[in-house]
């Protein structure tokens, strides 16, 4: 009983000891160390620095509309931190506390914008962060959930949807050209011109990620591409090398290990394991079979990837004058989605002073614009997604070509006929 009562008692100090211990690891609260807002035309972000993981809430409120972030036993690092002035759909930024530990972060809109929001773990240079997306539209209701992105309803007709995106842009200009050129400029003057050649294809229609001089993150390049649930990814560019004679164009795909790299980002981080753009959700399944359906929706798209590469590539080796520096693989972030067939195309070198000069030229645009855009249509009409227009477009063809098939063999077969 003594030495019963004594393992009692000391369980019993033991608990309250780690529960002490605990309770001094929660007394440290979180510390926002920094603020950062970005403003697109279609979207805005606000990215809280965050000193380590923290628990957030977030609420839609009106007249005047406004979004309000609680975040769990938080405050400013700095209490005199200077909020970034208000961008895009955010008019203007305060911050303050709630309660006796909370920080409450108040976004004031200047129109109507619907929050997005997530937690993302240290990657590299970067830390804890909390992310606030606000997007078109408004909200009617709090809302702490990423965005989930549904396959479109399989419909007769439906277009297929091609996401390009320009390089670089705004504080980002690329690399430059030796007569001053900045990539950002030639990529986004290159991306417009591919839009309007695949508008003008019955069947297809373009989004592009930016439509000015502004900056993107990469993953939000992604984003904005599984946003509009596009069939294909194509990122433009213009390559550089200290070498001045070299030129050419290249397409690049993801290679196997920026794939790896990526499967395990995404099987740890359940953000973005919330749906896949074919509406096979990971989030409610077990860690072997989300990592057989991410391999499998990898390598679907990497394969189509290496197959519309290819022909994109014929087509610009077509144009004349371009050296073909082939298809080739690499880890490129904007090549990352997993369920996108992405391509990212070397138009040309923009420091060799030949290239920059065809670079500049709207004709030479327009050419480069056309044979992406035959390229891209050659490998759908091949691979056509189903219930979209190329579909029944195929459908039809492969119909009437049995038909004069089965014609041509009763004629000859009559013709054989004593």
């Amino acid at each position: 009983m003594w030495r019963g009562g004594l393992f009692s008692a000391v369980i019993r100090v033991a608990i309250a000891v780690c529960g002490l211990a605990i309770g001094h690891a929660h007394a440290a609260p979180t510390q926002v160390k920094d603020v950062r807002l970005w403003a697109g035309p279609d979207s805005t972000r606000v990215v809280l620095d965050l000193s380590g993981p923290a628990q957030h809430s977030l609420l839609t409120l009106q007249d005047p509309a406004r979004v309000v972030i609680d975040i769990a036993d938080a405050k400013l690092l700095n209490p005199d931190l200077t909020l970034p002035d208000g961008r895009g759909f955010a008019k203007q930024l305060r911050a303050g506390t709630q309660g006796a530990n909370d920080l409450r972060v108040v976004i004031d809109l200047s129109g109507p914008a619907t929050p997005r929001s997530f937690t993302v773990e240290p990657n590299g240079p970067y830390g804890h962060r909390l992310v606030v997306d606000l997007l078109p539209g408004a909200a009617t209701a709090a809302s702490t959930a990423p965005v989930v992105v549904k396959a479109a309803p399989v419909s007769e007709g439906r277009d297929i949807v091609i996401a390009i995106d320009a390089g670089h842009g705004g504080q980002d200009p690329g690399s430059i050209g030796r007569r001053g050129t900045y990539e950002k400029d030639v990529t986004l003057q290159i991306a417009r011109r591919l839009k309007e050649v695949i508008d003008r294809e019955p069947g297809m229609r373009a989004e592009l990620t930016r439509d000015g001089d502004y900056f993107l993150p990469h993953r939000e390049r992604m984003s904005r591409a599984r946003r509009k649930e596009a069939h294909m990814f194509i990122s433009i560019h213009a390559d550089a090398f200290k070498d001045s004679s070299v030129r050419g164009s290249s397409v690049y795909t993801l290679s196997a290990r920026g794939a790896s790299d990526e499967s395990a980002r995404w099987l740890a981080d359940r953000e973005n394991a919330a749906d896949l753009v074919g509406g096979v959700s990971l989030d409610d399944k077990d860690a072997v079979l989300a990592s057989v359906l991410l391999d499998l929706s990898q390598s679907a798209a990497m394969s189509a990837s290496i197959d519309a590469a290819g022909k994109v590539m014929t087509q610009l080796v077509g144009l004349g004058n371009t050296t073909n520096r082939g298809v080739k693989h690499a880890g490129f972030l904007v090549l990352k989605s997993p369920d996108i067939p992405s391509l990212l195309v070397e138009t040309a070198f923009i420091s060799n002073p030949g290239e920059e000069a065809r670079l500049l030229d709207p004709k030479h645009q327009s050419r480069l614009a056309q044979a992406i855009h035959a390229g891209v249509k050659a490998y759908f009409w091949d691979n056509p997604p189903p219930g979209t227009r190329f579909a029944q477009q195929r459908f039809n063809s492969d119909a009437l070509t049995v038909i004069a098939t089965a014609a041509s063999r009763e004629g000859n077969a009559a013709g054989a006929s004593p």
